[in-house]
């Protein structure tokens, strides 16, 4: 096993940013990648012109490339938002107004994962009013996502880096999967199991992959300390793959890991180029 037997996809909004959005699906496929993902690109807008969304998806086409995940608006990211989904007002209106467009854009793709960050607690705000907002939101997210045939995936962050972010545990992460997928009976709700984040937060990660690689709808890795390229730093990230597809995880794995000082093209020599391509 190893490396070499993974499917990855390579998540361009934290590699090849040095480039404009549009040229960033083709240097994917130049350096060998047939797989790609994106947070919400515009930043801004969660409800761009469609010659945006056109223009993005025609980048993605002409590349050759396929969009494998997408996030739903998040608010600034990156920046000082982690998603807008829990937070009253204007951000989880806008997060409302997202919905249709992100599930209309991967449809057109065939892009199968959305992921619903769930946003900061806010100075002022009840958390439980948060918590139930933030599942109110979730279950309209879910039943967009079961329309197209996609999951709905829910992110654990890290404290050190999102204080204010309330999910950053595994169990607290799995728990809003659970809470959605009872409210809305669709069952599409899934955990995204970022390795880095969960290894900053100190969590025991071959127990993490025991217990919930089968709630598992996504990974995503990079190194720690750094969030770095696998093999700059210290964890056993091959190992982890491995054991994850030993317990039955068999979908993408998300490259979100920052090249340094390199230009992205070259932040990928850990892997053998004939196996970056999907299989």
């Amino acid at each position: 096993m190893g490396f070499a037997d993974q499917r990855f996809t390579v998540n361009l909004s934290i590699l090849f940013t040095e480039l404009p959005l549009l040229e960033r699906p083709a240097a994917a496929a130049a350096a060998g990648f047939t797989a790609v993902e994106l947070w919400w690109p515009w930043v801004d807008s969660p409800t761009p012109g469609q010659s945006a969304l056109d223009a993005l998806r025609k980048a993605i086409e002409g590349a050759g490339v396929r969009l494998t995940g997408l996030n739903f608006y998040a608010g600034r990211l990156p920046g000082p938002d982690r998603g807008a989904l829990s937070v009253p007002g204007e951000e989880s209106e806008k997060f409302r107004a997202n919905i249709d467009v992100a599930a209309g854009f991967a449809r057109s793709l065939g892009c199968t994962a959305l992921n619903a960050l769930y946003g900061n607690r806010v100075e002022g705000a009840d958390p439980a009013e948060q918590d139930a907002l933030a599942l109110e939101n979730l279950a309209l997210a879910a039943g967009a996502a079961g329309r197209i045939g996609a999951v709905l995936l829910i992110e654990t962050l890290n404290q050190p880096e999102s204080p204010r972010y309330p999910l950053v545990t595994a169990e607290t992460g799995i728990g809003v999967v659970d809470q959605v997928n009872e409210a809305t009976g669709l069952g599409n709700a899934r955990f995204l199991m970022d390795l880095y984040h969960l290894s900053m937060n100190g969590e025991d990660l071959p127990s993490v992959i025991e217990r919930y690689a089968a709630k598992t709808g996504h990974v995503q890795i990079a190194d720690n300390p750094g969030r770095g390229a696998p093999g700059t730093g210290s964890l056993p990230l091959e190992d982890l793959l491995d054991q994850l597809k030993k317990a039955g995880y068999d979908g993408w794995t998300g490259l979100e890991y920052k090249p340094g000082e390199r230009p992205s093209a070259e932040a990928f020599d850990w892997l053998p180029r004939e196996a970056r391509a999907a299989r």
